[in-house]
C-alpha cells in the first residue's frame, strides 16, 4: 500500500481529500497532514511516504520551496502532485522542471485526481520493479537493443543513465568464448557473470548477455583517464587471463573498437565478431579488430594430395607419420589464416576421405564415434589446439578400427585359404606354395593361420594327411608307400615316422590292430 501525505495550509482542502478518494480502492493510505512546507519537511524525513499532494502558495515555506528541499535528500524520491488555485503558468514551468508528476487546479475533480493518483502508483511500482527487477536481466534487455541498434536516439540519455555510461565513457563491444572443445563441463550464466563482475573497478565496467551456449556479449565501459591503445590491450589482456583461471577454461576473447556513442554500438559488436572469424590466424586468446582489419582470412580447404598423405599413413598404421601431417595442416592454418569455415571444410575432407576408405573395408561410422563427435560438434567453442588434440584422437581410433577390419577382411581370406588346404591337402602343397597362390607373404600367412585356428600352419597340414591315412588303412590294403603317396608324402619313411608320433603306432600296427 502507497503512502501519501498531504501539505495544503487549508483545513477543508485535506479534509476533502480524505473524503473526495477511495483511497482503499487505490492501494494508498493518507499517513500525515501537514499545514506548510516547513512542517512537512520533517514529516517526509520520519514517515518518507511515497506521494506527497502540495499546494503552491502555503506560509513559512510554499510547495516549490518543498520540491527543492527533498531534492536535496537523495535517499528520497517521492512522486509529487501538485494543486493550486491560480492559474499560474510560471509556477507550472516551475514545477516540471523539478520533475512535478502533475499539477491539478483547485477546485479538484475527483476523477481527475483519481487518474493522477492511478499513474502515480504506476510510475512508483514501475520505478520499484526495476530497482528490484535483477540486474542482470536489466543489463541483458538493454544490452540487446544497443546491439541491435534498437535505441533510439532520444532514448539514449536513458540508456546511459541505468547503465552508468558517463559522458567521458567509452564503449567497446566483446565477444567472450569458452574454449571447451568435447569438454562436457557447463558453465552457468550466473558463474561467468560473477567472474566478470570480480574484474570490475572504478573505471571499468562491463555487462553481460549470452548469445548462445559458451558464447557471451559483453559491453565494456571504458573510462577515459586513460585511453592509450596499449593501457587498452593491457586490460583486455588481464580480462582474458583472469577469467581463464577464475573458469579454468581456454577462453577466446574478440574486441570490437571504441566508440563514444551508443548509436555505433551495432558498429563495435560486428567488428568483435569479425575478429572472432580470425581466431585461428592469431597468436593467444585476445584478438582486437584494430589488430585484423586489413589482413585477409583464407576461404578454401586444404588441397587433395595433403589429404591422400593424410590417408596413406592412416592405412599403413604409421603413427608418426600422421601425427607429423596433422601439425604441418595446423600449422598451416595459422601461419596462412585460415577462416573457421576453411579449417571445419578442410577437416571434413579429410574426415570423408577415411569414411570412404572404411567403408571400402566394410565398415560403418559406428566404429569412428570421436570422429562422428568432431563432425557433430560446433566449432565456435574451439581453439587450434584443441582442435588438433580431438582430431588427432579421432585419427587414431580410426586407425585402429581400420587395422580391425583388415583382420577381419584377412579371416575371410584365411577362410578360403583353409578351405582350399582341405581340399588339395593329398598334393604337394606348402606354407610358400598356398602364400604364393593367394598373393600373400608366407611368415604373415603362417602368422594369420595359427591367430585364426590356433595352431600353425604344418601341424593342420600334417593332422589332416595323417587322418586320411588312418582312413586308407582301415578301408583299402594299399601298400604303406602307396597310402604315402595318396596323402601327400613324397617318403615313406618320413610318412611313417608322422604316423607314429601322431597315432603312438606304426602304421602296420594300426592296420593289425583291426
Amino acid at each position: 500500500m502507497l503512502k501519501i501525505l498531504l501539505v495544503d495550509d487549508e483545513v477543508y482542502v485535506r479534509k476533502g481529500l480524505h473524503e473526495l478518494i477511495s483511497w482503499v480502492e487505490l492501494d494508498m493510505e493518507i499517513i500525515g497532514e501537514a499545514e506548510n512546507g516547513l512542517e512537512a519537511l520533517k514529516m517526509i524525513e520520519c514517515l518518507q511516504p511515497d506521494v506527497i499532494i502540495t499546494d503552491i502558495r502555503m506560509p513559512i515555506l510554499d510547495g516549490l520551496g518543498l520540491i527543492r528541499a527533498v531534492e536535496e535528500m537523495s535517499h528520497l524520491e517521492p512522486v509529487f502532485i501538485i494543486i493550486s488555485g491560480y492559474h499560474d503558468f510560471k509556477y507550472a514551468q516551475q514545477a516540471i522542471r523539478y520533475g512535478v508528476h502533475d499539477y491539478i487546479l483547485k477546485p479538484i475533480d475527483e476523477e481527475e485526481m483519481t487518474v493522477t493518483l492511478q499513474k502515480s502508483a504506476n510510475l512508483i511500482c514501475n520505478k520499484r520493479a526495476r530497482i528490484l527487477l535483477d540486474e542482470k536481466k536489466v543489463g541483458e534487455i538493454m544490452l540487446e537493443d544497443m546491439i541491435k541498434g534498437n535505441v533510439r536516439r532520444e532514448d539514449e540519455h536513458r540508456y546511459a543513465e541505468l547503465l552508468g555510461i558517463r559522458r567521458n565513457s567509452s564503449m567497446l563491444m566483446a565477444l567472450i568464448e569458452l574454449q571447451t572443445g568435447l569438454d562436457e563441463r557447463k558453465i552457468t550464466n550466473e558463474q561467468f557473470i560473477e567472474a566478470v563482475r570480480s574484474l570490475e573497478d572504478d573505471f571499468f565496467k562491463m555487462y553481460v548477455i549470452e548469445q548462445q551456449r559458451g558464447t557471451f556479449s559483453l559491453l565494456l565501459l571504458w573510462v577515459e583517464h586513460d585511453q592509450r591503445n596499449s593501457a587498452l590491450q593491457d586490460k583486455l589482456n588481464s580480462i582474458h587471463i583472469e577469467l581463464s583461471r577464475k573458469l579454468n577454461l581456454d577462453i577466446g576473447l574478440y574486441a570490437g573498437m571504441l566508440v563514444k556513442e551508443i548509436g555505433n554500438v551495432p558498429q563495435s559488436s560486428q567488428e568483435a565478431e569479425e575478429a572472432a572469424r580470425h581466431k585461428y590466424a592469431e597468436t593467444g586468446g585476445v584478438v582486437r579488430y584494430t589488430e585484423i582489419k586489413d589482413k585477409p582470412l583464407f576461404v578454401f580447404n586444404v588441397y587433395q594430395d595433403e589429404v591422400d598423405q593424410l590417408i596413406l599413413s592412416l592405412e599403413e598404421g604409421n603413427r608418426s607419420a600422421y601425427y607429423e601431417i596433422v601439425e604441418e595442416q595446423f600449422q598451416l592454418f595459422h601461419r596462412n589464416r585460415f577462416s573457421p569455415q576453411a579449417v571445419s571444410g578442410s577437416l571434413m575432407r579429410c574426415i570423408t576421405a577415411i569414411l570412404a576408405v572404411v567403408n571400402e573395408m566394410g565398415g560403418t561410422d559406428e566404429g569412428l564415434q570421436q570422429l562422428k563427435e568432431l563432425v557433430q560438434q560446433s566449432h565456435e567453442g574451439w581453439n587450434l589446439r584443441l582442435l588438433k588434440n580431438a582430431f588427432l584422437m579421432a585419427l587414431e581410433e580410426a586407425e585402429d578400427y581400420i587395422s580391425h577390419l583388415r583382420i577381419e577382411q584377412s579371416k575371410g581370406d584365411i577362410g578360403k585359404i583353409k578351405r582350399y588346404i582341405d581340399a588339395h591337402y593329398t598334393e604337394n602343397i606348402n606354407l610358400k606354395s598356398i602364400a604364393a597362390r593367394f598373393y600373400m607373404n608366407p611368415v604373415y600367412l603362417g602368422r594369420l593361420f595359427r591367430k585364426s585356428y590356433n595352431q600353425y600352419f604344418n601341424d593342420y597340414l600334417l593332422n589332416l594327411r595323417i587322418q586320411e591315412a588312418r582312413k586308407l588303412l582301415r578301408q583299402t590294403d594299399l601298400r604303406m608307400y602307396e597310402v604315402a603317396a595318396r596323402v601327400g608324402f613324397q617318403n615313406a619313411d618320413y610318412f611313417v615316422t608322422q604316423f607314429e608320433k601322431l597315432v603312438n603306432m606304426s602304421p602296420t600296427e594300426y592296420r593289425n590292430l583291426l
